[in-house]
């Protein structure tokens, strides 16, 4: 920098009185911002083009009022931050005035050092902004440097006329040479203007100049960041020692105790000045480099984590304590050389202390750890600490290597010597001085302000640490002690032990996210499977993050209450009553699912090596205290009785007259009833886990696996118990299991500590459970069980006296038989005798199976799949077996029609929508639903087939085994046009067994099978000519022969030949036969074959064997590349290349079906006694429809395939339209006319409509009494539709 002593050059300056504005951009101004028009100066032309600048004019297309905002940014367009005149001309209008005080003498027009520097930092801010376009750096060097290079030049002066150096702060006072005291329109003497050009801020000539990476070697702006730290005060300025600035003739007249105050006040400045120079250190050694590190040290959000954890609100103490130091070199200044008073001002800052210094302190010991765990896992922040702390030891002066740990403790110490130095003033001040009064308020304020440090020490810790484990009395002295009386510091005690026990409480929820809940998301290798540890998550730890919630929300309103409060804390009944109602639901959900959790981790462990190991290795965690992870599951249930137990101790040592008194029981039963609540929910929930142990521990004979869905979440467990069967060797023990859907007996085998359940029989459905008899007398053990119930009818109507007598005989030895029968395949055989050890053990069993049969009829009548829609009830009538086969009512046409054999539904072309119904003595349509509507339309014998081709019109008929070809319109006339219809049909076929219509390749097809010899079965493959069908007929004369000539409606297509088939299936592409030999997939283009299933695999030995002995009745598509085979014992499901898909292998019917139907998504089966509904997916049984003499009439079979692809959510998008047809026999009978009955047999024609279910089947509770589940969150369940479950 360079200066011009040119005393040419002079500028004319007025100074108006100041007003107390400040201009948009924040600094305080002058009248100067009027406008450039109250300036008069003789510079350069620069000033002179700024001083004549007519604000009057205001620019185009803009009013007067933003011609003068833009005037006034015009103004400052011209100045330039390099020229030492333009700066100093414009710190001579900013610059604040006012009267300042020092030595006592008071100074108007007058500012600080600070005043100058902040006025020029933000001249040179600006200027450098417009300039370079960059942001100026935030430091103020560059601003002190030119204030000291005009006070250099005594553009300004010190108003003592020291010779100290400039400082930013506001120890020294200054004025300008110009401004004098009196009235303001005198003549004002005129100062020199200094001239000079700051370097530092002058542009590159570089257009690219981007600053620090400017090629330019003498670039400017490199000089910016280059700058010496000036702010620091320059070593032959150190302060003296006070006693050798004071006047020897003042000194003189001081007392011996006034000087000791005055060098203890004087040190205490200086320790506040060390002081903040170490938080400064803090800023500009560590958090800036930590921020501005490359590469960073570590993320940008973990770094910003961190700083917020480490540091916490240093800067903010910063700044206060700036602010204090000021304050006191006012007061130094304005009172020197002996300052009178300092309590004032310590008083004051303790009120600012308190909303900074106790957060700070209190978060301190957790700063600490922090930064601990850093410097050990990461090296990086390691290195970084050691850089800086050699930097620091480097400095010109600098002290001994400090580490950061010692500068993050510095506000705690410092706060702790306030007391300290401010009693050490305040025991050398005179009894006189008021000063003293203020010394001890601020020391009491501020030992205050060390318990409320101490306070936040402790809530910080959350129950860490030792400071977690302090008590009440810990934090309380024992002069604050001594004036509560007994009973209220045995209540705040309790108080207090409640608010510890609270944060113990959250902190122990944080941990289970902290030690199990993320590191088992973030594992890897997983420890859980990724597609089920979502689930498990759920299952286990449920809703812990909202009872996390709502006690954070807890500890911190008790916090504040503390805070506000301490040490007597008045009441926290109404924060706790407050949060007992909003925590409510969360536990009514938590609470149950405990259970739940428990199972789910024991399951978990058992089968899972590496989760056994975490679960392990988390016990060893500082924060678990050996307890394992069902402990910190568990902790949310004893802290609701906790609540209970202390706050009855709070309303035992609380004042009669105290609210608490009142509200205290409130809460408690807020509480109770809670508790209360749950136990219903967690009765049920241990339920479900029992049932779900028994699921996991059933052991099936190979090949008889039965899924009874009982992971079901609507599944429950009704009754077990033991029982005795009767083998051939002796008596054997069972252990029998009553579900709300089967019944299970199964031998109970213990092994290393596990229990396995192997199933004894087939599990019984309850819809097909009689129960027999439960009346049979006891026997005795030592007698023969089969001798003892082979007794006549009279011996079971033994006196009841002396059964009883029995009963209280020899109860030990006596067993209580009762017999109970499986309705299913087994028929007779499925009869079972079981003997209970006691008449109440068999009392209750046949309670418990009564009302669990009752109930499930019940739940399935209200969710049954399918219910029945009358197609006819008294149309089809049979005769008894005493009317005879040459029964004149056989062929008078009027009552018996014969056995009905099919149906098909379809729709006319004018909307109607019909049925036809085929039987012994021919075919009758009418409307569906109308009984009354069927007429018999075909007058033909022994009608064992029929079907619709809609597309071309077409009723085709299998009777007598010849398959004819009827027109629709013939049969159902719908327009005028039908007369031309042929009324003749045309012969397809004859000899025929079956046949069957589809889609392949585009073609309409039907198939029909003739037979040759005893086993070969030929195939013949005929599609529709439509020509010939809509072709007109033509007259001919004589009666018309239907098997006079061949049919022109069809023309031949394939044939092909199997052995022993009785079926055929439309597939995709392909045909399916059925067959002897299973099922035959056969491509009809080059009849290529294979058989399925591929009996072939080790893992299924018993398959071969299984499916030689049963028939072929329907292959259905249940997945993308699945399908399950229908036998008419076993089904089977399989891949695509035709292996068994599934590791359960077989699924056993409950009967043996002569048919099988689809209606997807449910395969339904029919044994002449009861439907069987299955799922198609699952396998499942889903309902039983009972009947006598049950057969299928139309199993759904069209042109559109029966091969139904069903996907996820089939329930959803399943069909509500009617696709399957079945009858049965009526046991009522026919009345005729005079009330006689009739002597035929009624059949029901009926349909099979899909409902939908009120509520989820399987549930043996009605909806309004079904114990508590939760109902967000769901427990282990079995696959609702999946096949890969399986």
């Amino acid at each position: 920098m360079y200066h011009n002593g040119s005393t040419a050059n002079l500028v004319e300056v007025t100074v108006p009185t100041r007003r107390d504005t400040t201009n948009s951009y924040g600094y305080p101004v002058d009248d100067w911002a009027a406008g450039p028009s109250d300036l008069s100066r003789r510079n350069t032309n620069v000033i002179a083009a700024i001083a004549n600048f007519d604000q009057r004019t205001p620019l185009e297309l803009h009013d007067n009022e933003v011609g003068e905002d833009l005037y006034e940014d015009d103004e400052r367009r011209f100045i330039n931050p390099a020229l030492l005149s333009h700066l100093a001309v414009q710190l001579r209008d900013l610059v604040p005035r006012g009267t300042h005080v020092k030595g006592s003498i008071p100074y108007p027009k007058a500012f600080t050092g600070k005043d100058i520097v902040s006025t020029l930092h933000s001249i040179i801010q600006r200027g450098i902004v417009r300039d370079h376009g960059t942001q100026y750096p935030t430091d103020r060097r560059a601003a002190l440097l030119v204030a000291r290079s005009l006070q250099t030049t005594l553009f300004f002066y010190e108003v003592e006329w020291g010779a100290r150096v400039l400082q930013d702060g506001v120890e020294d006072v200054y004025m300008f040479m110009d401004d004098q005291e009196g009235p303001s329109d005198e003549p004002i003497e005129r100062a020199e203007l200094p001239t000079g050009v700051m370097t530092i801020l002058t542009k590159c000539y570089s257009a690219s100049c981007d600053g620090a990476g400017c090629y330019v070697y003498a670039c400017p702006r490199k000089g910016m960041s280059q700058l010496p730290s000036l702010s620091e005060t320059p070593a032959g300025a150190m302060r003296e020692d006070w006693s050798k600035k004071v006047p020897t003739q003042v000194l003189a007249t001081l007392t011996e105790n006034e000087i000791n105050r005055q060098t203890i006040i004087h040190k205490l400045i200086s320790k506040e000045e060390q002081y903040i120079e170490d938080l400064n250190i803090v800023e500009s050694v560590f958090i800036r480099p930590l921020l501005t590190a490359n590469p960073p040290i570590m993320t940008p959000i973990v770094l910003e984590e961190f700083i917020e954890e480490v540091f916490g609100n240093i800067l903010e103490l910063l700044e206060c304590n700036r602010r204090l130091l000021e304050v006191l070199y006012v007061r130094q200044r304005e009172q020197h050389p002996v300052i009178q008073n300092v309590g004032d001002i310590f008083l004051e800052a303790a009120t600012e202390f308190r909303m900074v210094y106790p957060a700070y302190v209190g978060h301190h010991p957790l700063a600490e750890k922090r930064m601990k765990d850093e410097l050990e896992q990461n090296p990086e922040f390691r290195l970084f600490v050691e850089k800086c702390s050699r930097q620091l030891s480097a400095r010109p002066g600098g002290s001994p290597r400090l580490d950061l740990k010692h500068y993050l403790n510095r506000p705690g110490e410092h706060l702790q010597k306030y007391p300290v130095l401010l009693d050490a003033v305040y025991r050398e001040t005179e009894p006189s001085n008021p000063d003293g009064d203020y010394l001890l308020e601020s020391i009491a304020a501020i030992q205050n302000l060390q318990n409320v440090a101490q306070l936040r020490t402790f809530q910080s810790a959350m129950g860490k640490g030792n400071t977690g484990k302090w008590e009440w009395h810990d934090l309380v002295s024992q002069d604050t002690r001594i004036r509560f009386t007994k009973e209220e510091c045995k209540r705040q005690s309790v108080i207090f032990e409640l608010i510890k026990g609270e944060m113990a409480y959250v902190r122990d929820l944080q941990n289970i996210e902290t030690m199990y809940v993320r590191p088992l998301r973030n594992s890897e290798p997983p420890i859980i499977p990724p597609k089920r540890l979502e689930q498990f998550l759920m299952d286990v730890f449920h809703n812990y993050n909202e009872l996390r919630g709502h006690h954070t929300r807890l500890v911190q309103a008790l916090h504040e209450i503390q805070r506000e409060e301490h040490p007597r804390i008045r009441s926290i009944t109404e924060k706790v009553f407050d949060a007992a109602l909003n925590f409510r639901e969360a536990y009514m959900e938590y609470i149950p699912n405990y259970p739940i959790a428990a199972y789910r981790i024991d399951e978990e462990m058992a089968n899972n090596h590496l989760f056994k190991t975490f679960v392990t290795n988390a016990t060893r965690h500082p924060d678990a205290h050996r307890l394992d992870m069902k402990n910190f599951i568990n902790r949310p249930i004893p802290r609701l009785l906790r609540y209970e137990l202390l706050l009855k101790e709070i309303l035992s040592e609380t004042p009669m007259s105290h609210e608490d008194r009142e509200t205290i029981p409130q809460v408690i039963d807020v509480i109770k009833a809670l508790g209360r609540e749950t136990e219903p929910g967690v009765a049920a929930s241990k339920q479900k886990v029992e049932l779900w142990k028994y699921n996991s521990n059933l052991v099936f004979k190979s090949g008889e696996h039965v899924d009874m869905d009982l992971l079901n979440e609507q599944r429950s467990l009704i009754h077990t118990g033991r029982l005795l069967r009767q083998p051939d060797n002796g008596v054997e023990e069972l252990f029998v299991m009553l579900f709300d859907n089967y019944l299970v007996m199964a031998n109970a085998r213990e092994k290393n500590g596990v229990t396995r359940y192997h199933v004894y029989r087939r599990p019984i459905p309850l819809d097909l459970l009689n129960l027999v008899t439960f009346s049979d007398i006891p026997i005795q053990r030592s007698t023969s069980l089969l001798r003892s119930i082979r007794i006549n009818g009279s011996d079971r109507q033994t006196d009841t006296m002396s059964v009883s007598s029995r009963d209280q005989g020899d109860t030990r030895t006596s067993l209580y038989p009762f017999t109970i029968h499986h309705n299913g395949r087994l028929g007779a055989s499925g009869s079972y005798l079981l003997y209970a050890e006691s008449s109440a053990a068999r009392q209750e069993w046949r309670q418990k199976l009564e009302e669990s049969k009752g109930l499930r009829k019940v739940v399935q009548e209200s969710n049954k799949v399918f219910e029945i829609e009358s197609l006819s009830v008294d149309t089809f009538l049979l005769p008894t077996v005493a009317t005879g086969p040459n029964s004149s009512v056989w062929h008078d046409g009027t009552l018996f029609t014969g056995k009905v054999t099919c149906s098909v539904p379809f729709n006319t072309p004018d909307g109607r929508g019909l049925v036809a119904i085929g039987c012994a003595e021919g075919v009758w349509i009418g409307y569906r639903h109308d009984s009354r509507s069927l007429r018999r339309v075909l007058h033909l014998k022994m009608v064992t087939q029929c079907s619709i081709l809609e597309e071309f019109g077409l009723f085709l008929v299998l009777a007598d085994k010849v398959l004819f070809a009827y027109h629709l319109e013939a049969l159902v006339p719908t327009t005028p046009g039908s007369a031309h219809a042929s009324q003749t049909p045309q012969r397809i076929g004859q000899d025929v067994h079956f046949f069957s219509i589809g889609v392949l390749h585009e073609r309409t097809l039907v198939i029909y099978m003739k037979k040759k010899g005893n086993s070969d079965c030929i195939f013949h493959a005929v599609e529709p000519v439509t020509d010939k069908i809509n072709e007109r007929p033509r007259a001919s004369g004589g009666i018309p022969n239907p098997l006079r000539k061949r049919s022109e409606w069809f023309r031949s297509y394939k044939k092909f030949s199997f052995p022993e088939a009785h079926d055929l299936i439309f597939l995709r592409a392909r045909i399916a036969v059925l067959c002897a030999k299973g099922f035959m997939i056969m491509d009809i283009n080059d009849y290529k074959s294979v058989n399925i299933p591929q009996r072939d695999d080790p893992n299924y030995p018993y398959l071969t064997k299984r499916c030689d002995a049963c028939r072929p009745l329907g292959i259905f598509r249940s997945g993308e590349d699945e399908f399950l085979l229908c036998y008419n014992e076993i089904g089977l499901f399989v891949n695509r290349q035709g292996h068994p898909s599934r590791k359960t292998g077989t699924i056993e019917w409950e009967g043996t079906a002569d048919r099988v139907a689809l209606h997807s998504p449910y395969v339904l089966l029919f044994d002449p006694r009861f439907i069987e509904v299955r799922h198609l997916e699952t396998g499942r049984l889903m309902q039983i429809i009972p009947g006598n003499e049950i057969r299928c009439v139309w199993d759904g079979r069209s042109i559109d395939g029966s091969a139904v692809v069903t996907s996820e959510g089939a329930e959803e998008r399943m069909d509500q339209e009617p696709r399957v047809h079945a009858v049965l026999n009526m046991l009522e009978g026919l009345t005729q006319p005079g009330g006689r009955p009739s002597r035929g047999i009624i059949q029901h024609v009926f349909e099979l409509f899909p409902t939908i279910p009120l509520y989820l089947p399987g549930s043996l509770s009605s909806p309004t009494n079904a114990p508590y589940y939760p109902t967000s969150y769901s427990p282990p369940r079995s696959p609702p539709t999946h096949s890969y479950h399986i």
